[in-house]
């Protein structure tokens, strides 16, 4: 047992238990907060005892057994070592003591019918034993000790003077004892007192060092003083949750102070001996978190509930009033019932309101209530989920909007949070917003329900596919819509535009121009990316629109915009070949709805993702952030939406030669209303692309055609939405139409303007195959510089593979086999397996030339990239446009490469010059 700090304590004691064996009697108090180490101390001194030669004697008082008539006294006599004749009669003194307060009727606040002469008899049993053996009488808590024994335990302490007896009573600092007359009498000439304080930091380190060393005990000292404030039980709990902490995980020892269920409990424990009404404010500061207002809340005076806060500011239990650590709080807030916990967080409410509290925190108390019957409790709680939005606290949002919900009477009020919690509930998971629908279509045919709140749920609807309930709100929302709706209507049609054509004809409205001055600023952002998005799928040259999206974007945050907005923007960067523009972007966004706990958010911005990676070439890049939105979101709450990763991943999957893996997404239902929106082209293109694999061409082509017919009919038949054409080429050419081939991919190439650097390169790889040999190998090298300049990894690999082919197909083996190994190289990057195992069977059967690369170290920079591009077959007007050189200084360049590597000639050339093109 550790007595840290507590050595001249124990050697006073010691003193008395000497003067006691000599014949002169003491009585000791011990005092202190509840936890600072009593009882330690009494049981270290009855070991002591015994040593020496007296005989211990131990009881406590229980506040469970305050009403036990004799019950500490009987614990004495019970644990005495008394003959048989002795213990038969004490205990017969005891049950007519018993007897005689049982039947008595006596006032609570008076002294026990308690006959002198018995008091007499049973303190005599114990004076009478201790002239055998010298006694050590031990009772610890004795505030809570039961009367009758109180009034036995004064009568001892007078006559223990010159007995070899010394009486030793512990006593916490925390109770009010209305027995004033028991302290008054023991308070002997031989009385004395030892009051118990905190620990000190250093006692603290003492403390620590015999259980976790002295380099931990003095780097964490001061941290569990803090916390414990020098309690040697709440010291004692922190030592163990860190030794628990550095036993788990890796079981390297945690760097900072761990605050864990021990600490939490030994709170508790001290708690456990507090009176009542202590408890009572406790627990009520452990709903409120401040002690302002408590004496409001509690109904009792300002003095009596500074009392009692000082009664645990005394016991290390708080400092300044306040729990010194969360876990603390968290404890006792756990061991609260669930009726009291309810009263309290009701009237906790009722006087945060009253103070000015911020609108979160009374929510919390709303929360946790019984029963909320304030006039202003609903409104509260709207307004704290609103803010709770825009702090992207989403979870907080939608418990406060539910219960909002459940105590709302009045019906248009209750319409409208029903729209602000699918609203915040979608942020988490949209399949979570279907409860809602009823509601609130119902709400739509009263006429109850109207402006952004009606487009919510028309976009909800279709997103779900619930197609005829969201044309009937279509219809009746452009009937209906007054001015300040038309702009919400405006935006609405332009997102049907792009996203489900066929049910933009069912929204209908007179707008005039003027109306847009109406508009929001979050309204009006969602019009302009809407616009940027329908014009770049619907006029491919229009570059204005680019330009628009980005400007968005920069000033756009996730938190205050709806998702819209930034999708758009991200979706029309992307459609308009500047993958590489729209990535940080997306990323950036993606970590802000990360970390703002929106997870419907980031799996949607992790789905536009993918489309980029797939414009990139990035195969891995394309799964793994598929893969990330599936996860993020069940697949049963993706709705319409699901066509978006679930057609990335099929096409990553397929290109990276995993048609098995691919097969398994395939044959996952998705909704039928998926194929009258945006997301059911990606879906065709990326069966279509499946099947062409898997060596079915005229089930592929039957995909890329309705994909095709779709874009058509829709009028968003943009080169860099869906390729549907040069798929659809492909397909062709493995059916041998080589005409209906060309002819696919010449149409695509023309509708493909000069900014569509992969979306001609596509087109212009298709036409090369299916054009004459002697031609390929030119064509096919335009192919590559424009798949290079539009970055995409994975289309280039498959060009360079077939240029490889094409040098192979006229007989040009060296060039054959440096872009063989470019292909191979890039393949490999990409994870296109069925490329690298192509390229592997080429490799084996091409002519292999020897190198003569020891000796091309000898070039400078400027020549070996111009040697490399004349190896790989390029003509030397080629080089110098690639190269923005003259012709002239090509030639010159390739007249001394051939001197230094001694060669006649450009066939001559090596075919492994390490150089990026």
């Amino acid at each position: 047992m550790s007595l840290v700090e507590r050595e001249e304590e124990h050697a006073a004691l010691r003193e008395l238990l000497r003067d006691s064996l000599s014949g002169r009697g003491r009585v000791a108090l011990v005092t202190g907060a509840v936890a600072m180490g009593k009882s330690v101390l009494l049981g270290s001194l009855a070991e002591e005892a015994t040593l020496l030669g007296a005989l211990p004697i131990a009881a406590m008082g229980s506040r469970r057994e305050r009403d036990l008539p004799l019950g500490v006294l009987g614990q004495l006599i019970r644990d005495a070592p008394l003959m048989a004749g002795e213990r038969t009669r004490a205990l017969a003194l005891l049950d007519e003591g018993v007897r005689s307060i049982v039947t008595a009727e006596w006032q609570s606040d008076s002294p026990p019918p308690l006959d002198a002469q018995l008091v007499h008899a049973l303190c005599t049993v114990l004076l009478e034993l201790s002239e055998k053996h010298p006694l050590v009488i031990v009772v610890d808590d004795v505030h809570h000790a039961d009367r009758a024994s109180l009034l036995c335990l004064a009568y001892l302490t007078r006559r223990v003077r010159f007995a070899r007896m010394v009486v030793i009573l512990a006593r916490s600092d925390q109770g009010r004892y209305t027995d004033t007359y028991f302290h008054t009498e023991v308070r002997q000439p031989h009385w004395h007192r030892i009051h118990l304080t905190p620990l000190s930091p250093a006692g603290v380190r003492t403390l620590a060092a015999a259980r976790v060393g002295s380099e931990t005990a003095a780097r964490l000292a001061d941290a569990w003083h803090a916390f414990s404030g020098g309690s040697p039980l709440l010291t004692h709990a922190l030592i163990s949750d860190h030794v628990t902490a550095s036993g788990t995980g890796d079981g390297r020892e945690p760097a900072d102070i761990v605050v864990g269920d021990e600490y939490g409990r030994a709170v508790l424990s001290c708690l456990g001996d507090c009176d009542p009404r202590t408890l009572r404010v406790v627990r009520a500061l452990a709903v409120l978190g401040e002690p302002t207002s408590l004496a409001r809340m509690l109904d009792m005076s300002s003095e009596q509930v500074r009392q009692e806060l000082q009664v645990l500011n005394a016991a290390s239990l708080l400092e300044n009033s306040r729990f010194r650590h969360e876990v603390a709080r968290v404890a006792v807030l756990g061991e609260i019932g669930e009726e009291e916990r309810g009263y309290l967080h009701r009237w906790a409410a009722e006087v945060s309101y009253g103070i000015g509290a911020p609108p979160e925190v009374v929510a919390e108390h709303l929360l946790g209530a019984d029963r909320i019957d304030f006039p202003w409790a609903v409104s509260c709680l709207e307004e704290a989920a609103m803010m709770a939005l825009r702090a992207g606290a989403v979870e907080s949002a939608v418990r406060y909007l539910r219960r909002a919900w459940r105590e709302c009477a009045d019906e248009s009020q209750r319409t409208k949070i029903t729209t602000m919690l699918v609203r915040a509930e979608w942020r988490i998971n949209p399949g979570a917003s279907t409860t809602h629908f009823p509601e609130l279509t119902d709400a739509m045919s009263r006429g109850s329900l109207r402006g952004s709140d009606a487009v919510v749920l028309a976009q909800a609807l279709l997103w779900h596919g619930r197609t005829e309930s969201a044309q009937q709100v279509l219809e009746q929302l452009g009937r209906s819509a007054d001015p300040a709706t038309v702009p919400e209507l405006i935006a609405l049609q332009l997102w049907l535009r792009v996203t489900c054509p066929p049910f933009m004809e069912h929204v209908r409205h007179t707008a005039e121009p003027q109306a847009l001055g109406a508009a929001s600023v979050a309204t009006s952002r969602r019009l302009e990316s809407a616009l940027a998005l329908a014009e770049v799928l619907t006029i491919p040259a229009e570059r204005r629109a680019v330009f628009g999206a980005e400007r968005i974007l920069q000033r756009a945050r996730l938190n205050d915009m709806s998702m819209d907005t930034v999708e758009n923007a991200l979706l029309a960067l992307t459609y308009a070949g500047r993958a590489d523009s729209a990535m940080p972007w997306c990323d950036r966004f993606g970590s802000e709805a990360a970390s703002r706990h929106a997870p419907s958010r980031q799996a949607r911005l992790s789905a536009i993702r993918a489309q980029i990676s797939i414009r990139q070439g990035d195969l891995a890049g394309v799964e793994r952030h598929a893969r990330e939105a599936l996860e993020i979101i069940p697949l049963s709450s993706w709705g319409i939406a699901v066509g978006g990763p679930v057609s990335a991943l099929i096409i990553a999957l397929t290109a990276m030669g995993r048609l098995a893996e691919a097969h398994d997404w395939l044959d996952e239902p998705v909704p039928d209303a998926m194929f009258d929106s945006r997301y059911g082209l990606h879906y065709l293109q990326a069966r279509g692309r499946y099947h062409l694999a898997t060596g079915y061409p005229v089930m592929a082509l039957r995909d890329f055609q309705l994909c095709g017919e779709l874009m058509v009919k829709w009028e968003l038949d943009a080169p860099e939405l869906i390729p549907w054409r040069t798929d659809a080429a492909e397909a062709c050419l493995s059916l041998g139409q080589v005409g209906e081939a060309r002819e696919l991919a010449q149409e695509q190439l023309d509708r493909c303007g000069a900014l569509a650097l992969r979306g001609r390169g596509l087109a212009m790889r298709v036409l090369a195959a299916a054009g004459e040999p002697d031609g390929r190998p030119k064509l096919l090298r335009q192919t590559v510089d424009l798949l290079q300049g539009a970055g995409d990894r994975y289309e280039l690999a498959r060009t360079m593979c077939d240029l490889a082919a094409a040098y192979q197909l006229v007989e040009e083996y060296r060039r054959a086999k440096i872009m063989t190994d470019r292909a191979m190289s890039v393949a490999r990057e990409c994870g296109a397996v069925p490329l690298v195992e192509a390229l592997s069977g080429e490799d084996r059967h091409s002519t292999v030339v020897p190198s003569v690369s020891d000796r091309s170290r000898v070039l400078s920079a400027a020549e070996r990239r111009v040697a490399t591009l004349a190896a790989m077959g390029y003509t030397n007007a080629e080089i110098a446009a690639k190269l923005c050189i003259a012709v002239s200084t090509v030639e010159q360049h390739l007249t001394r490469t051939y001197r230094k590597l001694e060669i006649g000639r450009r066939e001559e050339l090596p075919t492994d010059l390490e150089i990026e093109v």
